[in-house]
């Protein structure tokens, strides 16, 4: 594990409580491990981890991104999704299959629905040209996957067009 996922993963471990753990255990069902972290530690987690491992590129955001999802930990997979958000601006159209991936094993609506709101509407919204048309094929292709979580998802973005 890297330094950064390393750093995020205690970090998160040291946040949690048996209390929240409960909770959100209740809140997300039983197919993912849960600390009991809060999504406010969650949050200060990820912007201490920016802080101390600065100047992290586009692949190392996505390659972090990806370390934190492979496990099935409620937390960790919910600071990839804040890490995403807060790097938005880093991500292009060619990061929707691993995008795709996240979906597809995300565990809970709670994880996808703001993966889909606060990483995949502003990155598509920040497309132009080729890049927006590949994204929307992306997108139109989910919408006809027979994965609910990738419909799902879809419809998040759709929600997001409308005012």
């Amino acid at each position: 594990m890297s330094d950064a996922g390393e750093f995020i993963d205690y970090t998160l471990q040291r946040e949690s409580s048996w209390e929240k753990a409960f909770a959100i255990r209740e809140r997300v069902g039983p197919g993912l491990k849960v600390y009991g972290a809060s999504v406010g530690a969650v949050r200060g987690t990820v912007r201490d981890a920016l802080k101390r491992y600065k100047n992290l590129d586009h692949d190392q955001i996505t390659a972090l991104s990806s370390e934190l999802w492979a496990e099935p930990v409620f937390e960790r997979r919910l600071a990839a999704v804040v890490l995403l958000q807060s790097k938005a601006p880093l991500l292009d159209n060619t990061d929707l299959t691993r995008l795709e991936g996240f979906f597809r094993n995300a565990g809970s609506q709670e994880l996808t629905d703001p993966l889909a709101r606060h990483v995949v509407w502003p990155l598509v919204q920040r497309l132009d040209g080729q890049n927006r048309l590949r994204a929307e094929r992306v997108l139109a292709r989910w919408a006809a996957d027979p994965d609910p979580a990738l419909r799902r998802a879809v419809a998040v973005v759709a929600d997001c067009r409308t005012p």
